[in-house]
């Protein structure tokens, strides 16, 4: 894989994420016309925060989200907005989906957040 390198004005930086989120009870919710929606709101999120979003891919009960970010972004502020403003927007559009999980609440609590990137000599020699 060949890195993309970004800049900053004191750093130069290759960070990606896999981050996923499983619906809450693992409902099998994310289907018809809500994973188009889910994929655009996660878009918009990220881009207020001065994210990119690489790739992403929903399955019936989850969502699998390559992204690139910036070494100042706080990730666990990224994961909350996404999983609230998808919630709340989802649910929004989509009420059928909240009669479907109680407690309203679309996403479990918990979630995978994993770096993807690893840096070789060769990148080191090119930044030094």
């Amino acid at each position: 894989m060949k890195y993309v390198l970004n800049k900053g004005n004191h750093s130069v930086y290759s960070l990606q994420f896999h981050y996923v989120a499983c619906v809450k009870y693992r409902r099998k919710v994310l289907a018809g016309d809500i994973p188009d929606k889910l994929k655009n709101i996660n878009l918009e999120v990220a881009k207020s925060f001065g994210v990119e979003i690489i790739e992403q891919e929903t399955a019936i009960d989850h969502i699998h989200i390559l992204f690139s970010s910036k070494p100042q972004i706080q990730l666990s502020r990224l994961v909350a907005s996404l999983k609230s403003a998808s919630a709340r927007l989802i649910f929004r559009e989509f009420p059928e989906v909240k009669k479907k999980l109680w407690g309203g609440h679309l996403w479990s609590p918990s979630y995978f957040l994993r770096s993807t990137g690893q840096v070789t000599l060769e990148d080191l020699k090119k930044i030094c």
